[in-house]
């Protein structure tokens, strides 16, 4: 360690610290560290085999972030308040395992500590989990989920980076103490389980990691299938099904809707709407007529105002709405060859300022390609560069894949200087 701070070098740093004994016979991997710093395992990689990283915010970051003391730093940390504490970790830090190994790891969620309810409230979450059979009850799983619910709001203002390390962390947890539970309450936490991989797979998709994306999503897969719960087996589906439109595979985008609106589970209504909008989705992909992807859409849209209050809850949450519908949609318009409408569509929805943070960005990228391929090369462009920003801001890889593909789209008018400004964008 002390050769690596002697180097003025955060990637030997960072590779000293994950082979530390502090941590085990085993050095930690690459991939759980790259998530603690909000990288994928491939850019950690390059960190600790490349030169220097000299961007002081980076440095800053990933310092406070592995809880290095500012004394051994070739830089100075900022000042920070008096109130804030940073001598120790909270104690929630230790209740989190690597996935198998039978041993702590510790993640970085001080961020969170000031905003958790309190010292008995995460010393009851650390004794739970320290005697998993005697102590985890329903109350710490209920406490799980709500920090699952607060990453999932991190991620739409924040971006991806912001959330992983929590939800990872929440995935351990259960991964290690899913065996050490009562039987009545280990479908519970294997549901939460499920949720939560789910939702890790959204991450890294967000992080364009299809990889690692697939990896949670087969693990939701199969804590739902342990779990009895059928309707998250039908939805884990319609997200693979999404995640083929990332990857544009037409074929397993329809195959996988079809797969989730006709298995044996009951989805609930908001979900069987979501599931009919993705098979308009691949109908259009596949070339089929728009009158019948308008007919599926209008199904969708039925499915939709069907919906009572209920449906608010569990599984298909309060995130699948009529703008949310309209969006899909538009997705729909640009794959059937009607970009025009679709860019409207698009406008239509970002403008009434709903929206998260995150996906303004994205949108405004489909938004950019629909406006591209109507031949709009300079609204397209403008566009772009705005969604450029949040891209940037929220972390987003799938944002800047989609306006890696605008830009592909303006090639025809490369010198103009609205495409051309895009382009250096992305390429920066």
């Amino acid at each position: 360690m002390a050769d690596a701070f002697g180097a003025w070098h955060i990637g030997q740093v960072i590779r000293a610290y994950r082979h530390h004994p502090f941590h085990g016979s085993r050095p930690l991997s690459q991939e759980l560290v790259a998530g603690w710093l909000g990288l994928t395992q491939t850019q950690l990689s390059r960190i600790e085999s490349g030169p220097p990283v000299k961007d002081l915010n980076k440095l800053i970051a990933w310092a406070r972030t592995l809880n290095i003391p500012a004394d051994l730093l070739w830089f100075k940390l900022p000042e920070v308040e008096a109130s804030t504490p940073t001598a120790r970790r909270p104690p929630l830090a230790r209740i989190v395992p690597e996935i198998g190994s039978g041993r702590s790891v510790l993640p970085p969620i001080d961020a969170y500590a000031a905003s958790l309810s309190g010292p008995d409230e995460l010393e009851h979450v650390t004794v739970a989990l320290d005697d998993a059979r005697r102590y985890l009850d329903g109350s710490v799983v209920d406490y799980f989920r709500q920090q699952l619910h607060r990453s999932k709001t991190d991620d739409g203002a924040f971006g991806p980076a912001r959330a992983l390390p929590m939800v990872l962390g929440i995935l351990r947890a259960i991964a290690q103490h899913a065996r050490d539970v009562t039987p009545d309450l280990r479908p519970r936490l294997l549901a939460l389980g499920a949720d939560s991989a789910e939702f890790a797979g959204w991450l890294y998709r967000d992080l364009e990691d299809p990889a690692s994306a697939a990896y949670w999503y087969d693990r939701a897969m199969e804590w739902a299938q342990a779990a009895n719960d059928t309707a998250m087996q039908g939805y884990v589906l319609l997200k693979k099904s999404q995640m083929a439109f990332d990857q544009r595979d037409a074929y397993r985008v329809s195959m996988l809707a079809e797969a989730a609106q006709h298995g044996p589970w009951q989805l609930p209504i908001k979900i069987r709407a979501e599931v009919t909008q993705q098979e308009a989705l691949g109908m259009a992909m596949l070339g089929e007529p728009m009158s019948a992807i308008e007919r599926k859409i209008d199904e969708s849209c039925r499915l939709l105002t069907e919906a009572s209050p209920d449906d608010e809850a569990g599984l298909s949450g309060a995130y699948f709405t009529a703008e949310t519908l309209s969006l899909r949609c538009a997705a729909c318009y640009t794959e059937a060859g009607k970009p025009a409408q679709a860019a409207t569509m698009f406008d239509e929805v970002i403008s009434r300022g709903t929206l998260s943070r995150r996906d303004v960005g994205f949108f405004n990228a489909r938004r950019a390609t629909a406006l591209a391929l109507s031949g709009e090369p300079d609204e397209a462009a403008a566009v772009g560069l705005a969604s450029v920003r949040v891209a940037q801001e929220t972390h987003s890889e799938r944002t800047m894949r989609v306006l890696g593909e605008v830009v592909r789209t303006l090639e025809p008018w490369s010198s103009r200087p609205g495409p051309r400004a895009l382009r250096e964008a992305v390429v920066a």
